[in-house]
């Protein structure tokens, strides 16, 4: 079975990051000297899953409709993984391993500590559901309902970078200080 495609959403406003006090959209905050943006994409790309960034001009006009263009642009894809661009810490494995969880069941969903993550994974059966997305709620609906019909897998991570975004000033201040924590254990 071929890869999924990662659906990287940017196309979001990031106006909870500007009302924090910030004078930049989210993911062009710097962390270690890159964009937050720049850190999702080198996670993509180093778990070597085919990627399609989401990033009309002007935004959309909520998540939903992002997944839902992503997804009407990778139309011939195996399935998807829904990754908001906020989540500049994540691990390429983490990608990998929920890519992998869709042999399994339709719908994979990242945990880490009890705390539901991202990506969630989609196989190519829920094609009409996502495109037919609107609004600004993301997939839940989609995840409750196959939920009740024991389509979901649930999957233990040890990746804080699942859960870990970015909606805030004191988001990214937490985020850095994690990056040099783990250049500290990998250097140590």
């Amino acid at each position: 079975m071929p890869s999924p495609v990662v659906i990287i959403l940017a196309a979001g406003r990031g106006e909870r990051f500007l009302a924090s006090g910030a004078t930049t959209h989210k993911l062009d905050a710097l962390l270690n000297g890159k964009p937050v943006l720049w850190h999702v994409l080198q996670a993509v790309k180093s778990s070597g899953l085919n990627w399609h960034l989401v990033k009309p001009e002007g935004g959309t006009r909520g998540m939903s409709d992002s997944i839902a263009m992503g997804v009407q642009a990778t139309s011939g894809a195996s399935g998807w993984l829904i990754l908001p661009a906020d989540l500049p810490l994540i691990h390429p494995a983490s990608l990998q391993r929920v890519a992998a969880a869709l042999r399994e069941k339709p719908v994979a969903v990242p945990y880490y500590r009890q705390h539901q993550g991202h990506p969630v994974g989609f196989r190519r059966e829920y094609f009409d559901s996502l495109t037919a997305l609107s609004g600004d709620f993301g997939a839940r609906e989609i995840v409750r309902d196959s939920r009740l019909c024991g389509k979901v897998l649930d999957l233990s991570l040890s990746d804080a970078g699942v859960v870990h975004d970015i909606d805030a000033l004191t988001d990214l201040r937490l985020a850095q200080r994690l990056l040099n924590a783990r250049a500290r254990r990998m250097s140590g």
